[in-house]
């Protein structure tokens, strides 16, 4: 578990919760929103480490006999909600582990919280259940939705809540973290980051993954000799992509940034802006080749099988037109 002091960006609402607890104007709820990854457990725990601080300040001291069993995740009056169903949170979750438990005074800390992650899986009926017990918590009561898609919970819930959006982190920051904290190589982290789009969680596990890395060099193989491909040739192409059928958008989206790459060169001239800058020699030759109208079409392209692809259509079918407009363009 690590304090607000850890946490790579989310300033805004880092200062949120420090204000809540120095003006002593903690809520019963909060709901943190944002996608998977994006820092809201480390956020909540952060929030409730600090909370039961011994020590009384804005921050988790680490070293209070409350910090240290909440670092070990062994702190009695910090509960994280779990649920036996992997898609579905159950009304029998939240009267078990929220509203039966609640009533019980926290054992040792002034406040008892529960960590609810993934809370977008509470069905109707759970989510009724939870606000019986919002309509009227007792005061040491502190509840943390955290969610991918907060659209999903009931307008009452919604209205008992304080909403915290999480706003992507700076690349700056994220290509900052990945090489001196991780040891993470230049060109490495700014791929990374790139494709993480603001999200801490995702640029560290891209970072270190093998798949990503084959992914990626699958990907950058494929358009460089794209053009040159001959019709009999679109099956394998099609084979090629099928391979990482599983992570097709993110396939996608290393294409998009490869064709950004070669857009900005083209109208600037400029490598400096580059994430595939080691391949500059590749995005000149692509540049040279392809209109400016040309590179937005094939942009236009990928997001369009993205779409089709979400819609169930024919997967080789997508591909194969994906690669005819790359290679026409």
């Amino acid at each position: 578990m690590a304090g607000f002091r850890d946490i790579i960006g989310h300033e805004q609402m880092t200062e949120h919760f420090q204000n809540a607890i120095k003006l002593d104007k903690v809520s019963h709820a909060y709901i943190l929103n944002g996608p998977d990854q994006s820092g809201k457990k480390m956020l909540a725990e952060a929030f409730a480490m600090a909370l039961q601080c011994e020590k009384k300040g804005i921050e988790g001291c680490m070293e209070c006999h409350s910090c240290r069993q909440a670092i070990s995740h062994n702190q009695p009056d910090i509960i994280y909600v779990s649920h036996e169903k992997p898609n579905t949170i159950s009304v029998d979750d939240i009267r078990r582990q929220i509203n039966q438990d609640i009533v019980v005074k926290p054992y040792a800390s002034p406040y008892k919280i529960y960590i609810v992650d993934e809370a977008e899986k509470m069905n109707p009926q759970a989510q009724n259940a939870l606000l019986k017990t919002m309509e009227e918590p007792p005061a040491y009561a502190v509840i943390l939705l955290l969610t991918t898609n907060a659209d999903m919970f009931l307008p009452t819930i919604l209205s008992r809540c304080i909403r915290l959006n999480l706003k992507p982190v700076a690349n700056e920051k994220i290509k900052s973290y990945l090489m001196k904290n991780l040891q993470i190589p230049d060109y490495q982290a700014d791929i990374s980051t790139a494709f993480a789009q603001g999200n801490v969680g995702k640029a560290i596990q891209l970072a270190g993954s093998d798949n990503f890395k084959e992914l990626k060099d699958s990907a950058v193989q494929l358009m460089k000799r794209v053009k040159d491909i001959d019709i009999y040739e679109m099956g394998e192409a099609v084979k090629q992509i099928a391979e990482y059928k599983l992570s097709v958008n993110d396939y996608f989206d290393i294409m998009m940034v490869w064709y950004r790459d070669v857009l900005m060169y083209k109208a600037t001239m400029d490598i400096n802006g580059l994430i595939f800058k080691e391949q500059i020699y590749d995005i000149k030759k692509q540049a040279s080749k392809s209109s400016y109208h040309g590179i937005q079409e094939i942009l236009k392209a990928l997001e369009r099988a993205k779409t089709r692809l979400n819609a169930n259509v024919n997967f080789d079918i997508v591909i194969e037109l994906l690669l005819l407009t790359m290679k026409e363009n």
